[in-house]
């Protein structure tokens, strides 16, 4: 633990150090081919992207998630889609989430406040809770207080997943305040280019989003959190153009999946997705999926997730459809919260009675949102709607918005995965030779670290939250 939290903060390298050192290792491991006075523009836009790439990238998407919900396959090297896993698969996210990206935020939040620059705290403040949401979602425990003064605490404790969450929504209220559009002007954002009105809009969004994971549980704390936004009168991303996501460039910037699929051929899309979108006659099929390269009697393939090495491949590289050309895109964007999302959480909140708004309708404004998130828009989309499969079910509002928010999260492998064991829709299947006796991963396991270098911390959580295994149900995850 010590040698994953505490980093140079504008190299991002770990420090190596000893136990019984007694002096503040930020004094006395310092980089010296490195400014000792780093700048917050600089620090924003480097946790920003590395974040994304970590969000976006093949240990906790393509490996992981992306196969868990059953958006994408292997049909190659088919492991993973078994749940087949080491103690080192899942480190990135816990690594690097912490070491370059809550880190390098504290350092933000440090330097706004000696700068006198809230706007600099709110967006860090945004981040650093967006990336403790992350961890949180997967692995459950995670350290959290003593996490954001790792000089103090090297080897910090776990605080419990309900903490978590409750401390981010505290986050979120104060980033919230912070966030001025008539303040000082801040530089670095490469989300919303310096606009700090899309930015109290991005923290209320995520305040809606950790509201509605808690709602199971606590859901006068959901209800309360809903009246605070309403109250606070900034309101949510109210359109595609508001979208929170990072926007990749060309090589070496590019998406880190497009980045993959230069070199590699891993990957199908899951015959589960696949078939979905026949059954509601979907347009999004051509987007989400390529074509075949030989011609095949439906065009576009999927294939079953969790399959043995030679009965996927026997399945025919050029006969299976990859993930579709906008994902594979170079300059194709990490989605971190769109638009589309907020109208179904909206739209299940109004659902669970804890707002006024009409169910139904935002309902169906999320499925039109999500449609034209991909340009597609008119009487294709009415058309869809219509459908007995598709109309709102008032009787039933988790299998309706769980289906769809599915569908509309495709690629969003991490919030998908957190979203699908919330709402219990739609019903996958386990992997056809999984490893988990018939059962899905319901989170990420701890890495291996953990045990070796914050054993007494590890130990504790797991003996309030359960063994560290895929199959352990997190606090949240009721059903």
């Amino acid at each position: 633990m010590k040698l994953k939290y505490i980093s140079i903060l504008l190299s991002g390298t770990l420090l190596l150090s000893f136990a019984a050192c007694k002096k503040e290792l930020s004094d006395i491991n310092q980089n010296p081919n490195a400014t000792q006075n780093p700048q917050p523009d600089y620090l924003l836009a480097g946790a920003t992207k590395n974040i994304s790439d970590t969000y976006w990238g093949t240990s906790n998407n393509m490996d992981a998630s992306l196969l868990f919900v059953q958006y994408w396959a292997k049909i190659q090297y088919t492991d993973p889609d078994r749940y087949i896993y080491t103690n080192t698969s899942f480190q990135d996210l816990w690594t690097i989430g912490y070491s370059k990206g809550v880190t390098n935020l504290n350092k933000i939040i440090e330097l706004a406040d000696a700068q006198a620059n809230p706007n600099y705290k709110g967006v860090a403040l945004v981040l650093r809770s967006w990336v403790f949401t992350l961890l949180t979602d997967q692995y459950g425990d995670i350290p959290y207080k003593q996490a954001i003064n790792i000089d103090q605490y090297l080897t910090p404790a776990y605080d419990a997943q309900k903490d978590v969450y409750f401390a981010l929504l505290d986050d979120l209220k104060t980033a919230q305040a912070s966030l001025n559009p008539s303040g000082k002007a801040i530089l670095g954002d490469v989300i919303y280019g310096n606009n700090v009105a899309s930015w109290k809009k991005f923290a209320n969004a995520l305040r809606l989003r950790i509201a509605l994971r808690i709602a199971d549980r606590e859901p006068e704390k959901t209800k309360q959190i809903l009246a605070d936004i309403q109250a606070e009168g900034s309101g949510y991303i109210s359109s595609n153009s508001e979208i929170a996501q990072f926007g990749y460039l060309d090589s070496p910037n590019q998406n880190p999946i497009s980045n993959l699929f230069d070199t590699r051929d891993d990957y199908r899309i899951s015959k589960t997705i696949v078939d979905k979108l026949f059954e509601l006659k979907d347009p999004r099929l051509p987007i989400y999926a390529s074509p075949t390269k030989d011609v095949t009697p439906q065009t576009y393939v999927g294939i079953p997730n969790g399959l043995l090495v030679g009965d996927a491949a026997n399945l025919g590289f050029t006969k299976t459809s990859k993930p579709g050309a906008y994902f594979l895109a170079p300059h194709a964007p990490a989605v971190i919260i769109s638009y589309a999302e907020v109208l179904f959480d909206r739209a299940e909140a109004a659902a669970r009675g804890f707002t006024a708004e009409n169910a139904e309708d935002l309902y169906n404004q999320a499925i039109k949102a999500a449609f034209l998130q991909y340009g597609i828009s008119g009487a294709a989309v009415d058309t869809y709607i219509a459908q007995p499969a598709v109309k709102y079910d008032a009787s039933n509002y988790k299998k309706s918005i769980g289906n769809q928010k599915w569908i509309a999260l495709f690629g969003q492998g991490l919030e998908a995965f957190a979203e699908w064991r919330r709402l219990d829709y739609p019903q996958l299947k386990p992997a056809v030779v999984g490893a988990l006796n018939g059962k899905l991963p319901v989170r990420f396991i701890y890495p291996g670290t953990e045990q070796s270098l914050n054993g007494t911390s590890y130990k504790a959580a797991i003996a309030r939250q359960g063994a560290d295994l895929l199959i352990t149900k997190l606090w949240f995850d009721v059903n």
